[in-house]
């Protein structure tokens, strides 16, 4: 059994929002790689497609908030007046 089968079939994981993205995103790239693997039992690998779908759902809802985010900043940026006008107003 490799490390990464190992640590998918060890114990409870980590709830999803315990994860940081990073964590996330490389629980999810070591599920895909133990499931193309094809070493794992039905079970197993039922489990841990489900897994997969969870942290999957959890990362696009984390990128969508930070793109929601960065959009917000953007208008911000957009709408505050630039550095040659803030300047002739302090004057």
């Amino acid at each position: 059994m490799t490390d990464n089968e190992a640590a998918l079939t060890e114990g409870a994981p980590r709830p999803v929002g315990d994860l940081t993205f990073r964590e996330a995103l490389a629980e999810l790239e070591s599920i895909v790689a133990v499931l193309e693997s094809n070493t794992l039992e039905l079970e197993e690998s039922l489990a841990s497609y489900e897994r997969g779908v969870v942290l999957l759902g959890s990362l696009q809802k984390r990128l969508a908030s930070a793109e929601q985010q960065v959009e917000v900043l953007m208008g911000e940026l957009a709408a505050a007046p630039d550095d040659a006008a803030r300047d002739t107003t302090l004057s």
